[in-house]
């Protein structure tokens, strides 16, 4: 049987197939389009996903989707009736597209498919609590699912055991933890659902403590609960009837906005510290109420504010619970998984004991080395071949400890927003000046921005004051935990200003060409990390095809690609041809 899975309309369009309960492919649109953070119908990883199972859409079983339209136009419309006319712009700006998609997804899904059989319509928050819950190794769990808003749940909590998944408790649309991190993203001159992580890591720039002024004005205006429920003064927020999300009163209370692309002072990072530590406050508070009411040891978390790596770092250790699990895209494009898997495990198949539990994120498109080959020698490109791995991984450790950065494409694409060293940039984190040749010539973005260390699983508790047994979520970068003191000089650039790391784990049986890579560092730098950002320049999304990948490369500071057997040395090829409309795309 196959089920697919489709999220689309609001932000990070997705596609996700599985069959026979088992995720065999999946894809945000955004790394076909280039256009990051995508909405549109994702045409092309519902493409990408039948051909990865050589199949057509008349095999699709079912379709799922992400969201049930109808409840959330509800409740857009008692936005609108609650706050008119002061939500009149707010409704012309999003009548269009409720009324030429979002309320068509039927027909639109029908149509642009060719699709006959049926499509199951799931609620947002079932599908992001079913994409961890379904992907886990656990057979039960609790569950607490935390984002902007669904149809109307913002935040919910629940527990699951084997194939049935049941909410019970919700805390509903204005209240929201996600909405309340955008709005300060927003506040802070940053992009909305695209830049709430920047905010996550200016935090540590800021009062950590109680002295922070930003931490009381906060506690101020939101009202917690000792369960961790909460109520937010709505008075400081107007995203429930404007397009722009802090009220005259929010910044009365905290001040004046930041301009886009201008100074951050300390006034913005004490800002942003304040709001992690609130985010914190009620993310454990939940927490410890869940445990409390289900007495269940293992923990699935999902929904954007999933993604929170500082927070999720401190779980373990300031709860009850004994294990965690992420799945690897934990926000809005991971419900499309979320969606098919709930469609066949719990309401098609309850029955059905599942299959393997997710221990890798590479479910995307994937090139051959004859594919590879015949993209470079069409556009005349320079490269060497390598005949032996062994001979792969000596020289490009060499080239890493001469600083170079490498630009590392290898199988298939990581699903998520995080690159986990199958579309990653790599470099040496010995280089205390490596963080800002990193930011400023091949990133293009803010200073203040730390990078990722990428560790062998073996080598990860000498380095870090991490979890143990090491939890699966460092596999997939979505746990930050402290970096021991005696190690802050040899590894500067992954250390950010708090001392901590935002931690990837390998697994020599998930992915042995990268994990032989970092071991080879380490034999002969004498530390076996490597830094591992996300294989973009900023703007725009991770890269997926070999053409991508190769223009990236011509048009920032990357010294080398290394693309499956093939390494690409960016001056011996002409700067001018990367962005031709001569040049031949994949």
């Amino acid at each position: 049987m196959y089920v697919l899975g489709i999220s689309c309309f609001y932000h990070d369009s997705s596609a996700s197939l599985v069959k026979d309960g088992k995720v065999i492919a999946a894809s945000q649109e955004e790394r076909f389009t280039r256009k990051k953070h995508d909405i549109s119908f994702p045409i092309n990883s519902i493409k990408y996903c039948l051909e990865e199972a050589k199949i057509n859409i008349n095999q699709i079983d079912y379709i799922a989707y992400y969201e049930k339209p109808m409840q959330k136009f509800e409740r857009v419309l008692h936005q609108v009736i609650e706050k008119f006319p002061f939500s009149f712009y707010m409704f012309y700006k999003a009548m269009p597209s409720w009324i030429s998609e979002k309320l068509r997804i039927r027909k639109i899904i029908k149509k642009k498919l060719g699709y006959t059989k049926d499509i199951l319509f799931i609620e947002h928050h079932m599908c992001h609590a079913a994409s961890s819950y379904l992907t886990s190794p656990f057979k039960e769990a609790a569950i607490l699912t935390i984002d902007g808003v669904g149809e109307w749940d913002t935040t919910t909590l629940g527990y699951a055991k084997d194939n049935k998944i049941i909410i019970s408790k919700r805390l509903i649309f204005p209240h929201s933890v996600g909405l309340l991190y955008s709005t300060v993203t927003a506040f802070l001159g940053f992009s909305v659902n695209n830049s709430e992580y920047k905010v996550m890591g200016l935090s540590p720039y800021g009062r950590r403590d109680k002295s922070n002024p930003y931490y009381h004005k906060f506690k101020k205006i939101i009202n917690i609960k000792e369960d961790g429920s909460f109520e937010m003064d709505m008075d400081y927020f107007c995203y429930h009837y404007k397009v722009y999300m802090p009220s005259k009163k929010f910044i009365g209370e905290f001040g004046p906005a930041r301009k886009k692309e201008s100074g951050i002072t300390q006034r913005h990072k004490d800002i942003a510290a304040g709001l992690q530590m609130i985010t914190e406050e009620i993310i454990l508070k939940m927490l410890n109420h869940l445990h409390k009411e289900t007495n269940i040891p293992n923990l699935c978390l999902a929904g954007g504010v999933g993604l929170n790596s500082v927070a999720n770092g401190k779980i373990l250790k300031n709860t009850p619970f004994k294990d965690v699990f992420i799945q690897p895209d934990a926000g809005d494009g991971g419900t499309s998984m979320g969606a098919a898997l709930y469609a066949y495990y719990s309401l098609l198949n309850p029955k059905t004991e599942r299959k393997d539990f997710m221990k890798t994120a590479y479910l995307g498109p994937k090139y051959s080395t004859m594919e590879i080959k015949e993209f470079l020698d069409k556009n005349k490109i320079k490269y060497s071949i390598y005949e032996y791995e062994k001979e792969l991984i000596k020289d490009v450790v060499d080239l890493l400890l001469d600083d170079n950065v490498i630009g590392w494409f290898q199988g298939r694409m990581e699903w998520g927003p995080r690159a986990l060293g199958a579309r990653s940039i790599l470099s040496n984190p010995t280089n205390p000046e490596m963080q800002e040749i990193l930011n400023l010539k091949v990133k293009h973005r803010e200073k203040f921005r730390p990078f990722a260390p990428v560790v062998c699983e073996d080598d990860a508790k000498k380095y870090f004051e991490c979890d143990l047994p090491i939890p699966r979520p460092t596999d997939f970068m979505l746990m930050v935990y402290p970096i021991k003191k005696q190690y802050h000089k040899e590894i500067p650039a992954v250390t950010h200003v708090d001392g901590s790391g935002r931690l990837q784990t390998i697994r020599k049986e998930d992915n042995p060409l990268y994990y032989s890579l970092i071991k080879e560092f380490g034999k002969y730098s004498g530390t076996p990390i490597l830094i591992n950002t996300s294989f973009n320049i900023r703007g725009e999304p991770i890269v997926m095809s070999p053409y991508h990948a190769y223009r990236c490369m011509m048009g920032t500071g990357i010294d080398y690609l290394i693309i499956d057997k093939f390494l690409i040395k960016r001056s011996d090829n002409p700067k001018d041809i990367w962005d031709s409309e001569k040049y031949a795309k994949d």
